[in-house]
This record gives structure tokens, C-alpha cells and sequence, in this order.
């Protein structure tokens, strides 16, 4: 069932929790995510799975599920020997798997359809660096049927999500132009640039005046880096802002394996709050268990504040 409200209205009587890590919780149920389309797989595989993964989040607090759609392209489906009409299919089935698990409280949830950078796409690790060599218009070739066919299934919002740089950036804002659905964009981020190198600054007044951007922010990043990248996106866009970084662990590509401390708490929810995030969550290796925590620290933050009573 859909949500009585847009997410833009919901958000403007206060923040809402978001999910944690998709592909983290597949792994926790002993789904195998190796392959090209990683979590993407199981939508043919074994799509049960996925809903169970968003069920898992709505219990824990989550009230905007992201879809498995990240790492999905028509390529991708096209070298498992499916045609574009099953590709088709299995967009609007990520899109209807996350409807169906937000049956799983009767409170508000919204779907982010997520749409990946296409240094996912390469399932290479160059998400992390950008710059892939191609035009804004060579990129707004690839993402704009994958954005159409997620569009049709009649999300909530686009995600537009882990975008390294401001070429990629402006491609996908391009390909999501008239597509009859809101958008929210968010970068991974070093410090306080792109992974790409590029200005905060530069990156974020990319959506200023544009009304399709409901939010914009950052995802899958260190922790630490958070809280300027927020305040920097709520000063910049005057949009509400969202804020999902990683575990703070760091993905080695070559070994295919994390590495370093986790440097993601819930503590930190707060200080994302107040410098102007309205979605918070996580992002890889982060869980249900942490996203309980991060409902309780929003449900705390003030009046108006809930994104629904953490269960389970």
C-alpha cells in the first residue's frame, strides 16, 4: 500500500529513518551476492529473500526502504541471457517487493527506488574514484532507461545514490528529468570533496532550484566526514538533506573484503539531525540492529522527530 503522503510532506513535519545496508542483510540470511548484479541476483534468484531483508529494516525502525535495484543494469541482465522486456520485469519487481514488506507495519513507508553509479555497474570499486572516462552525455545514455524503468513501477523517490562526481551528478539529474517521479541525490564523499576530488560546493549547487530534488546529501561514506557534508548540503540546497554513510570500514576491491575499524554509531544520529539531515540511515555493513538504535536516537532527537516506533 502507498503511503497516504508524498515523502516531501512527510518530511517537512520532521526526519524519517531509513534502512541500513541491503546487501548486508542478505549476507547475514546466507544469500551468495558474488556476480556483477550482487544483490541484484536475487531478484530472479531468489526474490523472497529480498523482502525479507526489507522486512527485517521496517522492524527494526526503518521507515524509506531502498530497493535492490543498485547495481542492476539492462547490460548486466542482458549477459544472464534475459531479454529487455524480463529486465523490464525485474526493476518493477525490486520496486514491488519493497511495497510488499512495508505491509509489515502499519505505519507510513516510503520506496527509494535505487539507482546506482555506473561504477557499480563495472562492480569494480570505481564507484569510489568516478572519472570513468566517459561524457555527462555518454552517461546520461546508460542511466536513463534504467531511471525510466524504475520510474514506471511508481516508486516513491528516486534514489540517486553513491555518485562519486558532478559529471556523473548532472547525468543522472538529466536522465531523471520528466520522469514524473521525485528525486533525492547523494555523493560519497572524502572529507570534505567528492571521491572525485570536486568541491562540495560545486557537487551540491548542482540541485539548487531544481523542484524534482526533494533532498540531497550523502551516502556511503566514513562517518566522521558525515556531519560537515550535511551541514555543507543544508546550507548549499536549502533542501532537506540525507545522510546514510558506511559501516566506516573501507571495501578493498582486489581482495573483495572489508577492512578497518567500524566507525559507525548512533550517537552520531544527533549531530546529523541538527546540522540538518531529515533521512538518516546506513549504508553497507550497516544492519537492523544499528538502524534500531538510529529510530531511537531520531524518535529522542525532539518533537515531531519519529519515523515510527522501532518493533522487534
Amino acid at each position: 500500500m502507498r503511503p497516504a503522503r508524498p515523502l516531501a510532506e512527510a518530511l517537512a513535519e520532521g526526519p524519517l529513518v531509513l534502512d541500513g545496508g541491503l546487501a548486508s542483510r542478505l549476507e547475514e540470511q546466507g544469500s551468495d551476492l558474488s556476480g556483477e548484479l550482487w544483490s541484484a541476483r536475487l531478484l530472479t534468484e531468489d526474490p523472497g529473500r529480498i523482502e525479507a531483508a526489507h522486512r527485517a529494516y521496517v522492524r527494526a525502525g526503518a521507515r524509506v526502504l531502498i530497493t535492490a535495484s543498485y547495481q542492476a543494469s539492462y547490460e548486466a541482465f542482458a549477459r544472464r541471457g534475459m531479454t529487455r522486456t524480463e529486465a523490464g520485469r525485474l526493476f518493477a519487481r525490486s520496486v514491488r517487493l519493497a511495497r510488499a514488506a512495508a505491509e509489515e507495519t502499519a505505519d507510513e513507508v516510503w520506496v527509494a527506488a535505487s539507482v546506482g553509479p555506473y561504477g557499480a555497474v563495472l562492480a569494480d570499486g570505481s564507484e569510489y574514484r568516478g572519472r570513468y572516462g566517459l561524457t555527462v552525455r555518454e552517461l546520461e545514455r546508460f542511466h536513463r532507461p534504467r531511471v525510466e524503468a524504475l520510474a514506471a513501477a511508481d516508486p516513491d523517490v528516486l534514489a540517486l545514490e553513491t555518485v562519486p562526481d558532478t559529471d556523473e551528478a548532472e547525468a543522472l539529474l538529466r536522465a531523471a528529468e520528466g520522469c514524473g517521479v521525485p528525486v533525492w541525490l547523494s555523493y560519497t564523499v572524502s572529507g570534505t570533496r567528492t571521491r572525485a576530488g570536486q568541491s562540495l560546493d560545486t557537487a551540491f549547487g548542482l540541485v539548487r532550484g531544481l523542484d524534482q530534488v526533494i533532498a540531497a546529501g550523502v551516502n556511503c561514506c566514513e562517518p566522521p566526514d558525515t556531519t560537515a557534508a550535511v551541514t555543507r548540503a543544508a546550507r548549499l540546497t536549502g533542501k532537506p538533506v540525507v545522510a546514510y554513510p558506511n559501516s566506516g570500514e573501507a571495501w578493498d576491491a582486489r581482495r573483495r573484503a572489508w577492512t578497518g575499524p567500524v566507525t559507525y554509531s548512533a550517537h552520531r544520529v544527533a549531530d546529523w539531525l541538527g546540522a540538518g539531515a531529515r533521512l538518516v540511515g546506513g549504508c553497507c555493513r550497516i544492519g537492523p540492529g544499528t538502524i534500531t538504535d538510529v529510530a531511537a536516537a531520531v524518535s529522542a532527537y525532539g518533537p515531531g522527530a519519529g519515523g515510527g516506533a522501532a518493533r522487534g
